[in-house]
């Protein structure tokens, strides 16, 4: 039985199973204020980000704040949107959805299988084939072709302007959401887009508007794939386009909050050099969307260990002294003694994955990502440790499993 199948879900033939042996045990975190999900874009990658989510919930550690940008945002939404007790059911429905053909059926899961775990070549080749198939003919519940295609010199409107409509994944949100209570404050969300008049950036925010799921799709409409989508007379695409991970949204919030975040990527910045155009075209991807997230965490930390220090040396200065001071009143306005501890969990390429990997939406691939990403997070919790709040001159610090246990 797979690690997935542990958990009370509905598995792809309908079969329903209970959670068993090996689950995480529950964590008893330190009293953190803000417990964060960050969410990178990735297409189907995005199935490993369900799986650090069942992680999680396995060891009821249930987050106040969840941003994404792109298929992450569509995670979030799903997450969000639903009781804790039913989250991981609903990721798996809604995964379980899009990994299905548009129209087709799929291939029975015996026969699946049996190709999905030949030799390597095979694999490959039978993947290739389910990337096909997407471009093709689309994914169910998500998006599909539109006919007849675009022509690349006529002008039709914004929302058109597009290989693929989106239209389905709308009514699959709306169908496994509930957006009341993705807006009752119950937990912050965030979702990143760009503006495509201004080229800006904007974060999508529960705590300013209300969310719908246009702007959970605005989030992952990547072009020329899918069209821009229009909120409140303004155009928004993927917020991948220029930054892929919302890592930089939980770090410059204020008011600051002792803080655990997740930063869950599906494109790894390390990797080997290519040697061939098709591994070019893949590794272009991964350097492209993997956000520079270490650089961002190195800023952050430096900028909190500035903000440490600048505490500690308003702290020595006397009480009327600070009071009467210019100076001294905008450093308190800049000083900060709060902790962030950045855990990164980052999905790791399989031989058998080409640069067609994001819109592989294979069913075995997707269970594999899954597991990947589940696996990840137990064994990023069986430190335990590494939840504490972090102390020293920054009191900043972050962990990556595949780092640390090199």
């Amino acid at each position: 039985m797979s690690e997935i199948e542990n958990e009370e879900v509905i598995g792809r033939e309908g079969a329903r199973t209970r959670a068993s042996a090996g689950q995480q045990t529950r964590v008893h975190l330190p009293p953190y204020e803000t417990i964060a999900l960050m969410l990178q874009g990735g297409g189907a990658l995005g199935a490993y980000q369900a799986g650090v989510y069942q992680g999680l919930h396995e060891a009821d550690i249930h987050p106040n704040w969840i941003a994404g940008i792109s298929i992450g945002a569509l995670n979030t939404a799903i997450i969000a949107g639903n009781a804790p007790e039913h989250r991981v059911t609903r990721l798996l429905e809604f995964w379980e959805t899009i990994c299905r053909p548009a129209f087709g059926f799929p291939l029975p899961a015996f026969l699946e299988r049996a190709l999905f775990d030949s030799a390597d070549e095979i694999r490959k080749a039978f993947t290739a084939m389910q990337a096909f198939g997407a471009i093709v003919e689309g994914q169910k519940g998500f998006f599909i072709p539109r006919f007849p295609p675009p022509s690349p010199i006529a002008s039709s409107s914004p929302q058109t302007a597009s290989y693929y409509d989106t239209t389905p994944l709308k009514a699959t949100l709306e169908r496994l959401c509930d957006f009341d209570r993705i807006n009752s404050g119950e937990t912050r969300v965030s979702v990143g887009a760009v503006n495509v008049a201004t080229g800006n950036f904007a974060y999508f925010d529960n705590t300013q508007i209300r969310l719908r799921a246009e702007h959970f799709i605005a989030s992952g409409a990547l072009p020329p794939g899918f069209a821009a989508v229009e909120i409140d007379g303004q155009f928004y695409w993927d917020g991948g386009l220029m930054s892929n991970t919302p890592l930089y949204e939980i770090a410059q919030a204020t008011p600051r909050r002792d803080t655990l975040a997740f930063q869950v990527d599906l494109w790894s910045a390390r990797g080997p050099v290519p040697d061939s155009i098709v591994d070019v075209m893949g590794r272009v991807k991964d350097v492209q969307y993997s956000s520079r997230t270490r650089l961002v965490t190195d800023q952050m930390q430096r900028a909190q260990r500035y903000r440490n220090v600048l505490q500690h040396v308003l702290d020595l200065v006397p009480e009327d002294v600070r009071e009467g001071d210019e100076w001294c009143r905008l450093a308190a306005e800049l000083a900060c003694s709060k902790r962030y501890n950045i855990i990164h969990l980052i999905y790791r390429q399989k031989e058998y994955e080409g640069h067609f990997k994001d819109y592989q939406f294979g069913f075995s691939t997707m269970r594999e990502h899954w597991e990947s990403g589940l696996s990840d997070m137990r064994r990023t919790l069986a430190h335990r440790d590494w939840l504490d709040m972090p102390n020293g001159e920054s009191r900043f610090i972050t962990h990556d499993i595949h780092r640390d246990e090199r």
